[in-house]
């Protein structure tokens, strides 16, 4: 891995066998990384950050300002959030299945004597999971006929940079499990994204052109999605 120093920031480069460049500000810190083709000199790569620094810049004050989740112990009344929704959990031990309910305002966490907070975080994890999964495969059917494209699989997994990707090779979608937390229209928006992927690889005019076209109001559940605290 090479570095490059553009005053007070700090750039990761990492050279591998792409076609092209790729930048990413990453959360929480909104530390730099360039991801350029082997054959790309570093003075080239370079002037490329050069040419992006406001862009970067603007990412680096964005991220710090957002929001962040507390850490959980995952104990009765502590906060928790589902499809966007606030709920109080409720921790029931017993020798019983475990199982995760949603009453009203509780998310109800039934749970084994001396289970640990990991157990406990596993479970509810798994709950998300399922119920995002369920959720995003209904949503999924749904645009399929309005973009007139198929989706051949939908996966849900913990995601560090992104809120979703999309493998256009093998049209399959990952989603990140943090969004069985964000309300359904910012969901809905991931989903678009990354089924638009499905028919522009890149984000140019022309991806533009098709969220416009299918999610008008795409830029304010975009604004609301980074709005929100983030657990990273």
């Amino acid at each position: 891995m090479h570095q490059i120093n553009l005053g007070n920031i700090n750039v990761d480069v990492v050279l591998k066998n792409i076609k092209n460049v790729h930048l990413s500000v990453l959360p929480p810190l909104g530390k730099v990384r360039i991801s350029a083709p082997n054959r790309m000199e570093i003075e080239t790569i370079r002037m490329f950050a050069i040419s992006k620094l406001g862009w970067i810049k603007k990412h680096q004050v964005k991220m710090l300002k957002q929001k962040r989740e507390g850490a959980k112990s995952y104990s009765s009344r502590e906060s928790h959030y589902f499809l966007g929704k606030r709920y109080l959990l409720k921790v029931v031990e017993s020798d019983h299945k475990t199982s995760v309910l949603i009453n009203h305002s509780n998310i109800i966490l039934n749970v084994r004597p001396n289970f640990s907070i990991e157990q406990r975080q596993i479970l509810l994890q798994e709950f998300y999971r399922k119920q995002l999964k369920e959720i995003s495969s209904k949503m999924i059917r749904n645009w399929e006929k309005k973009m007139n494209v198929k989706v051949a699989d939908v996966g849900v997994r913990k995601m560090k940079t992104r809120w979703g990707s999309c493998n256009q090779k093998l049209k399959k979608i990952h989603l990140n499990l943090e969004l069985a937390k964000k309300p359904l229209q910012c969901l809905e928006y991931i989903i678009v994204h990354e089924m638009t992927h499905l028919l522009e690889r890149k984000h140019n005019e022309k991806f533009i052109a098709y969220m416009n076209k299918f999610l008008p109001n795409w830029k304010s559940c975009k604004e609301e999605l980074n709005r929100l605290p983030t657990n990273y």
